[in-house]
């Protein structure tokens, strides 16, 4: 009887085994086949097309092809391939309409003269492509060859020249903008946005995001270069005189060196009277470039005039944020060390602050999915909805029209309100004053009422209000150098011309060491955020989630740690206690969580198959008694 059952059990296993081989023989023969499903799980859909590249697709007059060139042999670039084959073929089956696909492609091994002559004539680079086996003695080999797109739109041809199959990160975002640019291009599509010039601003066009001695790379050469379907077009309101032209979908505002006259904010309100909409990065915090003091002087220089209008109050303040200070790490004698700089926010999506405590909205169009973002030298916002009645003050379902804050300091922040302010970032910073959250970005959208509803207009015709049917939108970010890097801005010396070859005279050492790493740490998602803002300034927002891919997927956070209360009565030597504190409280979470993974689940699989194969034994012995 023992022996039959023994049989019995060996057979039933065999059976169990033999099931489960001829499933995985037969997945693996669909997956070869090329017969698979896959399901996306990740926040940002990474590897999921998103709707708006289908959109984009679908919205073209004529049919794109795509050829892509690639190079085969090596198992890493196989899989990139692989990779790259299923997502033009999401591209294909998303840009079908009315029966027709408005997009296709073709995957070309570039092996024979003649393919790699198109390759080349095309404009592909040939690139080597090295692998190394770290399991064999680290042997390596390397293939040469192509791998890049050469896109056909009508009489309209371009190509993305190399990809790297060791970045594959934001593979969509550079492909879906590539065939905007072509569509845009093909199709008479235009965008453009007029930048506000003549007040002495920090202009889009100023090299300030790097060491001069590093290069000298500005915002608006970067969005044109990679984004060439943007149109920024100077805007010179010649002191009033001169409207905005109507052709332009927005209006962008920068930080402001001297005022703005009445009239000329007059004509702001009278272009965002017609529908339009306006992004303006600038705060009460004025600071000189070239001025490694960073003193300084807080006037919105007439800005604070035009945004009371619609219900946004700037305060002339600056705040200094001790719960989530801007930090840069430095390498120094003794190694690698952390600098704070309160007066430099680093704004996070931190799961801990919910509702009107929201650190960062990242479902707004200027953060989309990004979890952080770095914003110099803020003055506090706080909103009057009374003044536009006939705008919510909540969203709809997170949806405008609406007054809206989509950043936030962290509690443990104060603010400073004298006429000059010393900012300089080697002082020893002591918080002073009354801790509180203050709103730092702020939006409105809706039929707003004229800022300058009264009073003399100049000679300026605006309506009382925006159109039944239209939306005007105002988005500030109240930041004077979110656009720029403040360490390279002020380091940087007096540039002295061609004569010296454009190389720069004196800068200070110590600020140009700082600039490097925040341009590391923070201008890949200021780029990121700016980009959005203009598609949020034409409409188009619809490739918002194509733009999050090019992120990569944020760090663990230790949320349950909480910031130190800090209290404004104690000394230099109390706050950095805190601070000490507050870092072995995270170090002490980080252990615990490592450990928890390394022990803890080994551990309760351990006990759980142990359970299981005592209750297996009892109940064979339990069988046999019966």
């Amino acid at each position: 009887m023992a022996m039959e059952r023994k049989t019995k059990a060996a057979t039933e296993s065999l059976v169990l085994v033999l099931i489960i081989a001829l499933i995985l023989v037969g997945v693996n023969a669909l997956s070869a086949l090329g017969i698979y499903t896959k399901k996306d799980l990740t926040k940002s859909e990474r590897y999921t097309l998103s709707k708006g590249s289908g959109k984009l697709l679908v919205s073209m007059k004529q049919t794109m092809h795509v050829d892509a060139y690639v190079t085969k042999g090596l198992p890493k670039i196989d899989a990139f391939v692989r990779d790259l084959r299923d997502l033009l073929q999401e591209y294909e089956d998303a840009s079908l309409a009315n029966g027709e696909k408005k997009f296709t492609y073709t995957i070309i091994e570039a092996k024979d003269d003649d393919q790699k002559k198109a390759a080349k004539d095309a404009g592909l680079v040939e690139q080597p492509f090295p692998e190394f086996s770290e399991t064999e003695d680290n042997k390596g080999a390397v293939a040469q060859g192509y791998m890049g797109l050469v896109f056909k739109y009508g009489a309209e041809k371009d190509a993305i020249k190399a990809l790297s199959p060791d970045q594959s990160t934001g593979l969509e975002f550079w492909i879906t903008n590539k065939i905007r640019e072509i569509r845009d291009r093909g199709d008479k599509v235009e965008h453009k946005i007029g930048v506000l010039t003549g007040h002495d601003e920090i202009k889009l066009t100023e090299a300030n995001l790097v060491p001069a001695q590093a290069g000298k790379p500005a915002m608006q050469d970067i969005i044109t270069r990679n984004f060439p379907f943007y149109k920024l077009q100077d805007v010179d309101l010649k002191g009033g005189d001169a409207e905005i032209d109507d052709s332009l979908d927005g209006l962008i505002v920068t930080q402001p060196g001297k005022d703005l006259t009445d009239k000329e904010l007059r004509r702001i309100d009278q272009f965002l009277m017609k529908g339009k909409s306006m992004a303006m990065f600038a705060s009460f915090v004025n600071i000189k470039a070239n001025d490694a003091t960073m003193n300084a002087t807080l006037s919105a220089h007439g800005l604070d005039k035009l945004l009371d209008g619609y219900g946004i109050e700037m305060k002339k303040d600056v705040v200094l944020d001790f719960g989530r200070s801007f930090r840069v790490n430095i390498m120094t004698q003794g190694g690698m060390a952390s600098a704070k700089f309160p007066q430099m926010i680093d704004v996070i999506d931190d799961t801990q602050f919910k509702g009107d405590d929201m650190l960062l909205d990242t479902s707004f169009a200027g953060f989309f999915r990004i979890e952080e973002v770095a914003m110099p030298f803020t003055s506090a916002l706080v909103l009057h909805t009374d003044k536009q009645p006939d705008v919510p003050t909540k969203c709809a379902d997170n949806k405008p029209p609406c007054f809206k804050i989509v950043a936030r300091s962290t509690p443990f922040a104060y603010e400073k309100t004298d006429d000059t302010v010393d900012l300089n970032p080697f002082q020893a910073w002591k918080p002073k004053g009354k801790w509180e959250q203050f709103n730092l970005s702020a939006s409105v959208e809706g039929r707003l009422k004229s800022a300058f509803p009264a009073g003399d207009k100049q000679g300026v015709e605006t309506a009382a209000q925006v159109p039944d049917g239209k939306s005007a939108r105002i988005f500030v970010i109240s930041s004077s150098q979110y656009l720029a890097n403040p360490f390279a801005r002020a380091g940087n010396g007096q540039d002295m011309g061609p004569q010296f070859g454009g190389m720069p005279m004196g800068g200070d050492e110590k600020l140009l060491q700082l600039a490097n790493p925040y341009a590391q740490q923070a201008l890949t998602n200021t780029i990121l955020s700016f980009k959005n803002t203009l598609d949020w300034l034409t409409g188009d927002v619809d490739l918002l989630a194509v733009s999050a891919k090019i992120l990569s997927e944020p760090n663990l956070v230790y949320g349950d740690v909480r910031a130190p209360k800090f209290n404004p009565e104690e000394s230099e030597d109390d706050v950095k206690k805190r601070e000490k504190d507050l870092k072995e409280a995270r170090k002490t979470q980080q252990s615990t969580i490592q450990w928890t993974l390394i022990f803890l689940v080994p551990i309760v699989f351990s006990l759980f198959g142990f359970g299981r194969w005592q209750w297996r034994k009892k109940s064979r012995l339990n069988a046999r008694l019966a």
